[in-house]
């Protein structure tokens, strides 16, 4: 268990907001929840710094459910992604205190309800509005993970004097996550102007051509900008993850 943990529980003990007997089980916290359709990391966030996240296309309400209550049992924040209607009206009955977010397809529900202070700064920056469900889950996705974000919305190539107004936003920005579909251009553009990584996310939206974000990939692929990096189509989650990991270790 991370020292940081350690700490917590013991401090959580000894304000009497948990039990020696809740305590003892926390320490010993199984590597593994063998849930008959998924084994639950529970060891993740010690390996990694955040606890497992929970796909959810293709399972069922009930999969999501069980392995939501397994992360909460085991007092772990719980983020799920690509979460549907279906999937989203069952998580409101169970956890109605949980934040969803249907732009994004997200279900967050994090162990502790006092306020976090952010650690670093993320800006997730769109080049049109159809973007925007990509986009929104990078944000998501990179303030659960403890990052400060802010999201610049509809600053593509096609009329860049809207990007040039935010430049000064740019400047302490520890990372950046570009997101664009069309011909995907933005990515190379923004890596121009700024010192910091530049993580871009080709997105499915554009015309014939575009091959469901193939184009925008290639283009980001090729990208002229030395800090620029890619992830896969359509994947706001792991252009968040991604940038917020950086922005942490930039700031630590």
């Amino acid at each position: 268990m991370p020292p940081d943990d350690l700490r917590q529980i013991l401090a959580r003990v000894q304000t009497g907001e948990m039990t020696l007997d809740d305590a003892a089980r926390a320490l010993q916290t199984p590597a593994v929840a063998a849930l008959g359709f998924a084994h639950v990391d529970l060891q993740r966030r010690q390996r990694c710094g955040f606890p497992e996240v929970i796909f959810c296309e293709g399972k069922t309400s009930a999969w999501v459910e069980g392995v939501v209550r397994q992360l909460v049992a085991a007092d772990q924040d719980c983020l799920a992604t690509r979460v549907s209607d279906a999937q989203a009206a069952d998580l409101a009955q169970s956890f109605p205190h949980a934040d969803q977010d249907r732009v994004a397809r997200t279900f967050w529900l994090p162990v502790a309800t006092a306020t976090r202070e952010p650690t670093g700064k993320v800006l997730v920056v769109t080049a049109g509005t159809s973007d925007l469900f990509v986009a929104q889950e990078a944000v998501v996705t990179a303030r659960a993970l403890g990052a400060g974000v802010e999201l610049i919305a509809d600053v593509g190539v096609a009329g860049l004097h809207r990007l040039l107004r935010h430049v000064d936003r740019f400047a302490d920005a520890d990372a950046l996550v570009v997101v664009a579909g069309m011909d995907g251009a933005l990515p190379s553009v923004v890596g121009g102007l700024v010192s910091c990584p530049v993580i871009a996310v080709p997105t499915s939206i554009g015309y014939g051509a575009a091959f469901g974000g193939v184009a925008a990939l290639l283009t980001m692929l090729n990208a002229c900008s030395a800090g620029v990096t890619v992830v896969n189509i359509d994947a706001g989650f792991k252009g968040g993850y991604v940038a917020a990991m950086i922005a942490r270790g930039a700031r630590r």
